[in-house]
């Protein structure tokens, strides 16, 4: 699995080399109904018409009447809630093979009235309208991408679909770009795929397009669940043709949803012949594409202000008199000191995540690594050849500039907080772990100096134990049971605000294994459950004795993740030692 901080930087390193598949998901974010709406909404139909009852779209919406809907049509030999065939049984039913009656149908359920561009709208048209994605595929009927591109540019893009599908191979072949092909064609049109029959094969001409694409780009696929068999069988057929995927097949899935065997199947086939394809949890759709544009470099300022609307403002609010009020803590400290540098790192072969992380790994975390449009590490430059043979250079790079704008630089910013845990946690009884949820400091039990922990104890007790009674679940990579484990944490995340820098603190509890963690719950809010106020700042005040020390509380506090090397090779982290604090006026 690849994470979205790996996916922004192979992104943003080359766009161009990146085709988009997308699916209902990204119309729904505009408004658009999903393809569990329309079923819903045929399956009512259904129903209405057999039991001649009237039941308002919204009324669907709840649990008990699409109980009631759905036993009723099973009872009548409709497919299971989920079945892959309900979609086109439904529509067969209600239409049979009347192609207008369905064409009006799905003009009025995807009526462009009912759009409402969403961010991640805006930035695929605005990816299309400046030529950093140069094709994009969907199976959706509506209008949201041409809506886009003319929204953000002022420009038009034609879709090819089923009406003229014989030119779209060679519009590829031709490099007519930007390329936007709907394989089951556009509802405005009288040549649309919804039927079983439909849907049993691709149109033989939009295949070839795709195919000819799949050999060119890396294809990202985002909104779509993978269940339209033809659509997965025309993408197994791209990993027979010479050059399958060349920058990768990534796809996109909604955090901890399900993925369907069909999807599986196709990743794990493509990674045996040698694609880098991997499945990318994300947050939103509209959440991945804002973090693509905000990475991108060099966007053009009328169109990023289309795409992002929203614009960062000076204002001037003036300080309220002295009076009564409450001076509140916050879990912040003050930097007042970033690294300026790093090593950028040539290989004479593209280094992948895999990679560098074993590396990582098999040096102890003395080398810290990230990726852009080349690989940049902290560590000594001695380590680096070590490990790699066919390292071409090793030269220092500046990263100041990235510092102040991380919001623009998430993979930077991921890179510092790595750096300042394994500074924080040099000579102390800590762990540090990195993933793609952040960066945590951890109390170890093994430690020898548990002395350097009391801070923390005298207020929460023990700072690691096992969970009594609990065991991980057995799986097919996991066939034993493990006992659960846990420990005090501290996770960190460094904040720009207003110019300004600011190392975050948030006491949390790590869970061993982490695949553990839903099983833990309990326990979790059991022993986090009063932790407020008075006892959350305590805690806070424990952790920072850990941190610091006796270190002198009024002057500034350095530390850096080596003892000694280049301003390359070590970074250095400059921290007042005093938390921010703000205060609350009295109503």
């Amino acid at each position: 699995m690849t994470d979205q901080f790996e996916l922004t930087s192979v992104f943003c390193a080359k766009p161009q080399q990146f085709a988009w598949f997308i699916g209902a998901g990204t119309s729904a974010v505009a408004g658009l109904p999903t393809a569990w709406d329309i079923i819903w909404d045929l399956k009512r139909r259904q129903y209405c018409r057999e039991e001649n009852q009237e039941i308002s779209r919204q009324d669907v919406q709840i649990g008990s009447i699409r109980t009631r809907i759905q036993s009723y049509l099973e009872s009548k030999g409709f497919p299971s809630e989920g079945d892959p065939t309900e979609y086109t049984k439904y529509f067969e039913n209600i239409f049979g093979d009347d192609k207008e009656r369905q064409r009006q149908y799905l003009a009025a359920m995807l009526s462009e009235e009912k759009v409402t561009l969403s961010v991640g709208n805006r930035v695929l048209g605005a990816l299309l309208a400046t030529g950093r994605t140069r094709a994009v595929f969907t199976t959706n009927f509506d209008s949201v991408v041409e809506r886009a591109v003319a929204e953000v540019s002022g420009r038009s893009i034609s879709a090819y679909h089923l009406e003229g599908a014989e030119s779209a191979n060679s519009a590829i072949s031709n490099e007519e770009f930007p390329f936007y092909c709907k394989l089951h064609g556009d509802f405005r049109y009288d040549s649309i795929k919804n039927l079983r029959s439909d849907l049993a094969t691709q149109n033989e001409d939009l295949s070839k397009g795709l195919l000819n694409a799949a050999n060119r780009f890396g294809f990202i696929v985002s909104g779509y669940s993978g269940r339209d068999e033809s659509v997965m069988s025309l993408l197994h057929s791209v990993l027979a043709t010479p050059n399958p995927f060349p920058h990768g097949l990534y796809w996109t899935g909604m955090k901890n949803a399900p993925v369907l065997p069909t999807v599986d199947r196709l990743l794990e086939e493509a990674a045996r012949i040698g694609v880098k394809a991997s499945f990318v949890e994300v947050d939103t759709f509209d959440a991945l594409m804002l973090r693509l544009w905000r990475n991108m470099g060099s966007k053009e300022p009328e169109i990023n202000a289309k795409v992002q609307k929203s614009q960062r403002a000076n204002v001037d609010i003036p300080l309220p008199a002295p009076g009564k009020g409450q001076i509140i803590r916050m879990n912040a400290l003050p930097i007042i000191g970033l690294p300026k540098e790093c090593q950028a790192v040539e290989f004479a072969s593209p280094k992948e995540w895999n990679d560098l992380r074993s590396a990582a790994s098999a040096n102890e975390g003395k080398l810290i690594f990230t990726k852009s449009d080349t690989t940049l590490c902290w560590g000594e430059e001695a380590l680096i050849r070590g490990h790699f043979t066919d390292v071409v250079s090793v030269s220092a790079y500046d990263i100041s500039g990235k510092t102040a704008d991380l919001g623009n630089h998430l993979y930077m910013k991921q890179f510092l907080e790595e750096a300042i845990c394994k500074a924080l946690a040099r000579r102390r009884p800590l762990l540090t772990r990195t993933n793609k949820s952040g960066s945590s400091l951890i109390a170890d039990a093994h430690s020898a100096d548990q002395i350097a922990l009391s801070p923390l104890q005298s207020v929460v007790g023990k700072t690691t134990g096992s969970i009594a009674g609990l065991f991980t679940l057995t799986d097919e990579e996991n066939p034993q049971p493990e006992k659960v484990f846990w420990a005090e944490a501290l996770r960190i995340s460094i904040q720009v605000l207003d110019g300004r820098s600011w190392l975050l603190l948030d006491p949390d509890i790590w869970i061993w294994p982490t695949r553990a963690r839903p099983l833990a719950a309990d326990f979790l809010d059991r022993r986090r459950g009063e932790r407020y106020n008075r006892l959350y700042n305590s805690i806070l005040d424990g952790w920072l004795s850990v941190l610091l020390g006796d270190h002198d509380r009024t002057t500034a506090f350095t530390v850096a993740t080596h003892e000694s090397g280049s301003p390359a090779e070590r970074p250095v982290f400059s921290l007042q030692t005093r938390t921010a604090y703000t205060r609350r006026l009295a109503s």
